[in-house]
């Protein structure tokens, strides 16, 4: 009877990669811009992952803000369908604005998001 062992990459063996002191100095610059070690970085990147550096936790903070603003924007909206007594001078521009609005930070959201996900490169 064969005993299945879980098989890690530790217990794998490792592939050695030749180079050049300045290479090596680019290769740990660049996974430190990503946020990643060495080997991290060098396994996705040789599976064909596009690494994108730090800045995706930007991105991410940026999306976290438009969400905020697109909650705010829908409780307007729902004050204005209930005909809530606070919204009795909201105007059908007003309205239009803010659904113009809404539809723009929805628009925003989808641009940043291509950003922070990531594709494999083909």
């Amino acid at each position: 009877m064969v005993k299945n062992k879980n098989i890690t990459r530790k217990s794998s063996s490792p592939i050695k990669v030749y180079c050049l002191p300045e290479e090596r100095a680019l290769i740990e610059q660049n996974a430190s811009t990503a946020g990643l070690s060495m080997s991290s970085f060098l396994l996705a990147v040789g599976q064909g992952y596009e690494v994108k550096g730090i800045t995706d936790f930007e991105n991410v903070r940026v999306l976290a803000r438009i969400n905020g603003d697109l909650g705010r924007l829908g409780g307007l909206l729902k004050l204005w369908l209930t005909d809530d007594v606070k919204t009795i001078n909201f105007s059908e521009a007003t309205i239009l604005a803010l659904l113009g609005r809404i539809e723009a930070n929805q628009d925003e959201m989808a641009r940043i998001m291509k950003f922070v996900v990531r594709p494999r490169i083909e």
